[in-house]
């Protein structure tokens, strides 16, 4: 009994594991393009951002989400406050202002303030050679999100020229992801 017991939670262990994201580094990231060309997802956030907590507990493990980052995305999560070292574009970029006694907004790393990012959460999107794509900003349901994730994996973006052509697309897109 004790051993269908141990079976048991090792299954429903692993399967848990199997519906999250595969979070890495945007340096593990590029390093991975290199071997697999994919394009990148970035989750850039900070310790203090609601907005960052709620779509991390809501979509981030929505498994539709789930499946499709992990299918078609090299996942990246960055801390815009934190203190990683990120290699981008023959550039170190670093948080040296980074107060580590400091309790709530911290300095931006110049990586965040590279990406242009001026809000949190955001998402940003790099295609296979790593390069920028665009960031989203704000909170985004996974219905919302799956809009950006299909149109940016399916290279869409790069037909839609004009805010009309935008808003054609955005109206005629059908979610088939789960609440």
């Amino acid at each position: 009994m004790k051993h269908l017991l141990f079976v048991s939670m090792t299954l429903f262990i692993l399967s848990v594991q199997a519906q999250e994201i595969k979070w890495m580094t945007m340096n593990e990231a590029l390093a991975a393009q290199k071997k697999e060309p994919k394009k990148i997802f970035m989750d850039v956030y900070t310790d203090w951002c609601g907005p960052c907590k709620l779509l991390d507990k809501k979509t981030f493990h929505n498994q539709d989400v789930v499946s499709y980052v992990n299918e078609h995305f090299y996942a990246v999560k960055f801390n815009a406050e934190g203190t990683e070292e990120v290699h981008y574009n023959d550039f170190t970029y670093t948080n040296p202002n980074h107060n580590p006694n400091r309790r709530g907004r911290n300095s931006q790393h110049f990586f965040a303030n590279a990406l242009k990012i001026n809000g949190y959460p955001s998402i940003v999107f790099f295609d296979e050679n790593g390069q920028l794509i665009a960031p989203v900003t704000g909170y985004k349901t996974p219905q919302q999100l799956e809009l950006y994730l299909k149109m940016i994996h399916q290279d869409d973006y790069k037909k839609l020229t004009t805010t009309a052509a935008w808003q054609k697309y955005e109206k005629a897109f059908v979610s088939t992801f789960s609440n």
